[in-house]
């Protein structure tokens, strides 16, 4: 049996972040053949700039990441909302997977949506700027799979995702559907 790869990229680069939790929550959800990694190193990849993006010469951090993407079966991202919108880290990230223009890393990729915030609006503005950028950038968009959490400073202020029922309910839902998307891709190949 082949085990379904999803990688996870949370768009908070604080340690202690609840987006961060959720994300690590969504991992612990995995049925078995699936395995979830949290990316680690989105600070170190420097801002895209089309002169950086030079075949031979791409910087280290923004080529791990291609490479880690697409060896990846799906995209999972979290995303707090900073300023009305995705944090730029995570728009940085996606702005260099999706190049070269067309054949990046990205291309058809399965990719879910899960955003946090503290508002009782539950970051649906960077939620709805990150599927709006997935999809330009060329991922496959897998609308039944995303999910939002409002006022997580009172909801998970004093216990962790893992302990929320109905956040692990919801968040294992999320990975069956991103996980269903990315078998059914399987099939299609």
């Amino acid at each position: 049996m082949t085990t379904t790869r999803i990688l996870a990229l949370v768009g908070s680069l604080r340690a202690a972040s609840i987006n961060r939790q959720l994300a690590e929550t969504a991992a612990q959800t995995a049925p078995a053949g699936v395995e979830i990694t949290l990316y680690e190193g989105l600070a170190d990849i420097p801002f895209y700039n089309e002169d950086l993006d030079v075949p031979g010469a791409v910087p280290p951090a923004a080529e791990a990441l291609r490479k880690a993407v697409a060896e990846s079966d799906g995209l999972l991202f979290v995303t707090p909302e900073y300023n009305g919108t995705l944090p730029g880290v995570l728009k940085n990230a996606i702005d260099w997977v999706s190049r070269p223009y067309g054949v990046g890393a990205i291309q058809g990729k399965p990719a879910a949506v899960v955003s946090a915030s503290i508002s009782p609006r539950a970051a649906q503005w960077a939620h709805g700027d990150t599927v709006k950028s997935l999809g330009v950038a060329g991922a496959s968009v897998v609308e039944s799979a995303h999910l939002q959490f409002a006022t997580i400073g009172e909801r998970f202020g004093s216990t962790h995702p893992r302990e929320d029922a109905e956040a692990l309910t919801k968040l294992a839902a999320t990975v069956h559907e991103l996980v269903e998307a990315a078998q059914g891709q399987f099939a299609t190949v």
